[in-house]
């Protein structure tokens, strides 16, 4: 996976480093893997539904579904807080791991990102400097460097500099230059940083011969209003815009009101929303360098009321909800079939629509995940710059009820694992007995970490012990896919006979037998499917196969007699 420490060479002032979702993949790609990196901010990071709840989950899950035959890998190294900087020196590292597509989503943080114009974390202007001293932090000697000054820094500190009222969303605490007029010097080195990063991005994948698929931007133009206004003439103060811009709105004239939205964003002197102009080079980019892009902000404002996207799709200035990342996921996948960035292999005949429908009905993201995300998203609006002073007081309002409250609480306030808090909802509900949400706090789990097969192992156990047949067979195939053993064979075989597929159930229990060929009760139910099937030469030969390592075992004698009166006749 991207190391988790990775932002250590992206961020030198700031504290509680962010961290990529910690996608795996294999380190030797398999033969009939299909594997797509996924690159941006805190949005193609997923938040406030990170890890499981992203755009990259969907665009996943839905390849697994059509193309069963494939390892499927979508791997998110998206990092808030990060911008083109940070993307323009991962390449390097994604490329050497042979993807088949690499998919961009980025360009809100273009201003307040690391090393960004108007970020604390803001080491110069001239983009060669800063990529060069990027690329010199890889080094262990400079690192040693930097961790010296940093402890002397610290040792000499204030008491202010210690203080943790001086916390906060990281968000709030990355912003230097909180006013960049459009147009000024600040405005403009922002977008040149853009492109000229994302020229030498496009370059090295150009090389390398991996399509792109890049997204133009979406935020939330009709219900968030702009942070900070400059300026007195109306035409040109954000507000007044915004206002003019509602008035249209009520007015009903919405092609008008979408442009001033867009406006008001684009005179924000806050710069959190990409200008449209980041969209534009988005645009030219794609077209210099013949890479695909999927234009989400038309799409999202054509799924909006009116026309024109808000708190419908988004959750707060620019994130989206969760319906809006499995939009996103979908016109990303969407792109890939058009353009046949997909696996070459046989796929399952799902119609499309049903396709959107069976993953975002499957969507791996328990109530404790909705949880975890809504107290998230309740900390960054209660501090600035949606409010003038952080509110301290939104901890004590919150709704806490029961335990998977007080779980989420743990893993959004305290930083509690968000694995073993997970761990932690699973064993509360089997202890309930409540077999449906521990399958689903475990189908979660192996959806972030497939490659931990004793959780399907122990999971499908204990709902088999309880005779939840049914929830452990989703387990039991995600298992099985991930790498196939003589349990998770045996149990999908004995399901589909118990449901009368036989063909099916032939097919896995034949698979357990080649892990194990001991099992006395994989050889009796295979002699079974067999005599479904009407093969009796192979039930006898199975039959005997059990007998000869369990003699007694219970009713096998029955069956072999009556399987050779039968052959016999």
């Amino acid at each position: 996976m991207l190391n988790p420490d990775i932002a250590g060479r992206y961020f030198f002032n700031t504290k509680d480093l962010p961290q990529s979702n910690n996608d795996a993949f294999d380190i030797d790609k398999r033969e009939n893997a299909f594997r797509v990196f996924v690159m941006g901010g805190s949005s193609a990071q997923g938040f406030p539904f990170s890890p499981n709840g992203t755009f990259s989950r969907y665009i996943r899950d839905r390849l697994e579904l059509i193309y069963p035959k494939n390892h499927i890998e979508v791997i998110n190294v998206a990092i808030t807080a990060t911008n083109s900087y940070t993307i323009r020196d991962l390449p390097p590292g994604v490329l050497e791991q042979k993807p088949d597509l690499i998919i961009i989503y980025a360009g809100h943080n273009e201003y307040y990102g690391a090393f960004g114009i108007g970020s604390t974390e803001n080491i110069g202007n001239s983009r060669a400097t800063v990529n060069f001293l990027i690329w010199l932090n890889k080094f262990k000697s400079v690192q040693l460097i930097r961790n010296w000054i940093e402890s002397i820094t610290i040792l000499f500190g204030s008491e202010n500099d210690k203080d943790p009222e001086q916390g906060g969303t990281l968000m709030a605490r990355i912003v230097k230059e909180q006013l960049i007029p459009m147009n000024s010097e600040l405005f403009n080195s922002g977008l040149q940083q853009f492109e000229g990063n994302f020229e030498d991005i496009l370059k090295m994948t150009q090389a390398a011969g991996v399509p792109v698929i890049f997204g133009t931007l979406v935020s939330n133009l009709k219900d968030q209003k702009p942070f900070i206004s400059v300026g007195t003439d109306p035409d040109e103060n954000a507000d007044s815009v915004y206002f003019q811009a509602n008035i249209q709105l009520s007015n009903r004239n919405f092609s008008v009101a979408d442009s001033l939205f867009r406006k008001a964003k684009d005179l924000d002197a806050l710069r959190f929303r990409a200008p449209e102009m980041i969209n534009n080079i988005i645009r030219r980019l794609a077209d210099k360098f013949n890479y695909k892009i999927i234009i989400t902000d038309a799409i999202f404002n054509n799924t909006s009321p009116d026309g024109i996207v808000g708190d419908n799709l988004i959750v707060d200035h620019l994130h989206p909800s969760l319906t809006g990342y499995q939009l996103i996921g979908k016109i990303y996948f969407e792109e890939m079939l058009r353009n046949g960035y997909l696996p070459v292999s046989e796929q399952a005949q799902i119609s499309v629509s049903e396709q959107d429908k069976i993953v975002v009905e499957n969507f791996a993201f328990s109530r404790l995940d909705s949880m975890i995300s809504q107290i998230r998203l309740t900390g960054l609006l209660n501090d600035w710059p949606f409010v003038d002073k952080r509110d301290f007081s939104f901890i004590k309002n919150l709704s806490l009820n029961g335990r998977i409250d007080s779980i989420a609480y743990r893993i959004a306030v305290e930083n509690m694992n968000w694995e073993k808090g997970h761990r932690e909802a699973a064993e509360w509900y089997l202890n309930k007995k409540d077999y449906q949400n521990f399958a689903k706090e475990f189908f979660v789990i192996v959806s972030q970490y497939p490659f931990k097969l004793a959780d399907y192992d122990y999971a499908a156990s204990q709902l088999i012990s309880a005779k939840q047949y049914e929830l452990a067979y989703s387990l039991l195939l995600k298992r099985f896919k991930e790498t196939p053993d003589a349990f998770s064979a045996k149990w999908l075989g004995n399901i589909n006979l118990t449901n009368g597929n036989v063909d099916e159930a032939i097919m896995y229990l034949n698979e357990s037998l080649s892990f194990d060929k001991t099992d006395t009760q994989v050889y009796y139910n295979l002699a079974g499917a067999y005599v479904q099937n009407e093969e009796y030469e192979k039930a006898l030969h199975s039959i005997e196969q059990c007998l000869s390592i369990k003699p007694d075992f219970p009713n096998a004698k029955s069956l072999k007699s009556q399987l050779i009166k039968i052959i016999a006749q």
